[in-house]
């Protein structure tokens, strides 16, 4: 897989992606209904990312866990746990938790699906993604997570916070303030597959 990692900043003590996640998106011009249309190329993890999310085609988990356990955990110091971003959009099944569990299953580290719980935005509030500011964003995620203290051993460990597509991480911001109420979490690694 061709991957060109970019460093995130953030509140986290270090962040990366591996791949920009649409390279180029043409407009086609309008289709019958006049939705507009588009050629869009995505880089190798973006695509695949895309089929997981959209077509929900599984089989995108594995190659993609790999990718991130060859190139980004060698970039950070031990990992002691892994967590994945809570979903946006409810699913049946979550592609981010599911890139988790795959990650998790290849590299032996446990996986916290459930440390993170996020409440539901106010009936009738605009959704995050048709927010223009990040201070908008921040505003409308403040208090939205806290966390399940599920670490049943004492001591600290590095988390890995791993999201599928980081856009301005205004959410990644709001977990890792969470996460850093919790005594049993020491350092906070942030990883994503693409970003926009």
């Amino acid at each position: 897989m061709i991957v060109q990692i970019k460093k995130l900043k953030g509140s986290w003590d270090l962040g990366y992606a591996l791949q920009k996640h649409t390279l180029s998106s043409v407009y086609l011009g309008d289709d019958e209904w006049g939705h507009p249309r588009f050629e869009t190329t995505r880089s190798e993890p973006g695509e695949a990312l895309f089929q997981l999310k959209y077509r929900y085609d599984w089989k995108q988990v594995e190659p993609l866990a790999a990718e991130v356990q060859a190139t980004l955990l060698p970039l950070f110091a031990e990992v002691g746990l892994i967590v994945p971003m809570p979903a946006s959009t409810a699913r049946a099944r979550q592609p981010v938790n599911e890139l988790a569990k795959g990650l998790g299953q290849l590299t032996k580290i446990p996986v916290f699906d459930n440390m993170v719980v996020k409440t539901p935005p106010a009936p009738g509030s605009t959704p995050l993604k048709d927010m223009h500011t990040r201070a908008e964003k921040d505003n409308a995620l403040a208090g939205r997570f806290s966390i399940n203290e599920c670490i049943a051993t004492e001591g600290r460990w590095n988390v890995l916070l791993l999201d599928d597509l980081f856009d301005t991480g205004a959410t990644m911001d709001a977990v890792c303030q969470a996460l850093r109420s919790y005594k049993k979490i020491n350092r906070i690694y942030a990883a994503a597959i693409t970003w926009k």
